[in-house]
């Protein structure tokens, strides 16, 4: 997300950033403005798709809130219209405060079950979400305004996470033994223990993965969970709290709250035991110095400004399909998204001519079905970001290479995949986050030269590699500062690969979601050290010297034996 604009990845906890993209009333559909001559293609909708009232009835909303602490209403949004969805619950200080005294009560009961099978719950919920999944794919674009094929990433991601978990987390949860000081005479295990109540603040960019994705984990490993999701997409995160208490987690384990980002955030942040953000860089610095101020653990996966290189030996086709994904799958609202992509320069016009080919003729639409290749951005305050960017880079020199206008024939907040050629400070986009569905190309002419330009920005969170040699490829990643490197993919590889650590570098954050420190962040740590026979001192008569003298064998025998 951009630190210069925070648009709300994940419902600001500052007081001077808005909780989500702004939702203005739906325009009038018989004065919409007409599709222009050239531009990108439109989707059809196939015949009978659901609509918005369809889909969010009032009876499906109260369903889905039942639970919610909230003594306030408020709404939210589609940004394919910008018509209200649903009345929402909307939670005060005191109300977030009485999530955390239920979350607190129910997680010593859950912490007491067995952790095969907290493990089952994940598993059982992992076949609701695959056969429901028409369901959230609906809410998820609703809410989000993205293709449905993008929405199903994120239902991808959220069943290889649950599988990966159910099955793995008795194994990076169980004691396990270690050497103690002195081998056979002490005995040491290492114990596992939750850390009690996770605060959770969700983005509305990834409603399904980033709310539910991250809260498995901290489940599985017997902790309870308060959530705050983005007001504008939180019918996805309640859903998935629907199918996880239906898969047999005790309801109260987790907790949602929903309002403005400025007062309930702080309010998360105050009372948790370990707090999980997803978001802007400037509001993650906040939510990390409330955390600290208490000395509570703290995750955050913050902004990115992502580059892409393209060697000269690569297979040039296929890096303008993977551009396409990488840039603009969600309308690139996605933090791991690709922003800067550097190209070699004895191919850089070809692989252009190819990529832009591609993202003119992406079809643009707003139907719950397959079929689009983008959707919209999430509201005017992401619009805006983009066209200012836009509008920046070709005022001062930019080439338009593909797209760079909004779309109102669509829908209120659509905007064409943008190219930019001839990118160069001090525009705008050179340097800040976009999160909007806009690319800047640049030209290198070494591999050197291509590391450090990637390198050249505060932020690492991913990078891609494109190269016909994969060993060549691999090395080259392994020089670049990002906490992802995908060779030969834009980002799902690195992503989905939920056995390994994924997360931030510089100014993209701290600490790691997936893999074992994915879960194990959410647990403290504690040895507990058994000693037999003797103890560490001087017994059975030694004197001090004498002990001394049989420790500093003793020492030099564990070296000798290559004892670790």
């Amino acid at each position: 997300m951009t630190d210069s604009q925070d648009t709300g990845t994940a419902a600001s906890t500052a007081a001077e950033a808005p909780e989500a993209p702004e939702a203005p009333e739906a325009p009038a559909p018989a004065e919409a403005p007409a599709a222009p001559t050239e531009g990108n293609p439109v989707a059809p909708a196939p015949a009978g798709t659901r609509t918005a009232a369809e889909v969010v009835t009032p009876e499906i909303a109260a369903r889905l809130t039942r639970g919610v602490v909230g003594s306030g209403r408020t709404a939210n949004h589609t940004p394919f219209t910008g018509e209200k969805l649903a009345d929402l619950p909307e939670s005060t200080p005191d109300d977030v405060a009485t999530a955390f005294e239920r979350a607190r009560a129910a997680q010593e009961r859950w912490a007491r079950v067995p952790v095969r099978q907290r493990a089952a719950v994940l598993l059982r919920f992992h076949d609701l979400v695959l056969r429901r999944q028409a369901e959230v794919l609906d809410l998820i674009q609703l809410e989000t305004g993205k293709a449905r094929l993008h929405a199903h990433e994120e239902v991808q991601a959220v069943a290889v996470a649950a599988r990966h978990y159910g099955r793995k987390a008795p194994a990076y949860l169980g004691p396990k033994r270690h050497t103690g000081v002195v081998p056979t005479l002490t005995k040491v295990t290492e114990l596992r223990h939750p850390r009690g109540v996770v605060g959770q603040i969700a983005p509305w960019n990834y409603p399904f993965e980033l709310s539910i994705g991250d809260a498995l984990p901290a489940f599985v490993a017997g902790n309870a969970v308060v959530m705050k999701p983005d007001t504008e997409t939180a019918l996805t995160a309640l859903w998935a709290r629907e199918q996880l208490i239906e898969a047999g987690l005790p309801e109260d384990v987790w907790q949602v709250v929903i309002g403005d980002g400025p007062v309930v955030g702080p309010e998360v942040v105050k009372h948790a035991d370990y707090v999980s953000f997803t978001g802007s860089t400037r509001t993650g610095r906040e939510v990390a110095q409330g955390a600290a101020a208490r000395l509570v653990g703290v995750s955050l996966e913050l902004g990115g400004k992502n580059a892409m290189l393209v060697l000269r030996d690569a297979d040039l086709d296929k890096a303008a399909a993977g551009a396409v994904r990488g840039c603009f799958s969600s309308a690139g609202q996605l933090c791991i998204s690709i922003e800067r992509l550097y190209v070699h320069e004895s191919v850089a016009d070809d692989f252009l001519a190819r990529f832009a080919a591609r993202t003119k003729a992406m079809r643009l639409g707003n139907a719950l079905a397959y079929g689009a290749d983008m959707g919209s951005l999430a509201g005017e305050r992401q619009l805006q970001a983009v066209v200012r960017h836009v509008e920046d880079a070709v005022a001062k020199g930019a080439e338009l290479v593909a797209g760079g206008r909004a779309r109102p024939d669509i829908g209120p907040f659509f905007h064409e995949p943008t190219i930019l050629d001839g990118v160069q400070a001090p525009m705008a986009v050179c340097d800040e986050e976009t999160f909007g569905p806009v690319v800047s190309v640049y030209r290198f002419r070494d591999e050197d030269e291509a590391v450090q330009l990637a390198n050249a920005t505060p932020y690492g969170l991913n990078s891609s590699v494109w190269t016909k040699d994969g060993r060549r490829g691999r090395a080259l990643a392994a020089r670049l500062r990002t906490g992802t490197v995908n060779v030969n993919e834009s980002y799902a590889a690195g992503y989905g690969s939920v056995q390994s650590p994924m997360g931030g570098m510089g100014d993209s954050g701290l600490g790691r979601r997936h893999g074992s420190e994915g879960i194990l962040k959410y647990t403290e740590a504690q040895t507990v050290a058994h000693q037999r026979v003797m103890p560490l001192a001087p017994a059975f008569g030694l004197t001090d010297e004498k002990y001394a003298r049989f420790m500093t064998a003793s020492l030099r025998a564990m070296k000798a034996f290559r004892l670790r």
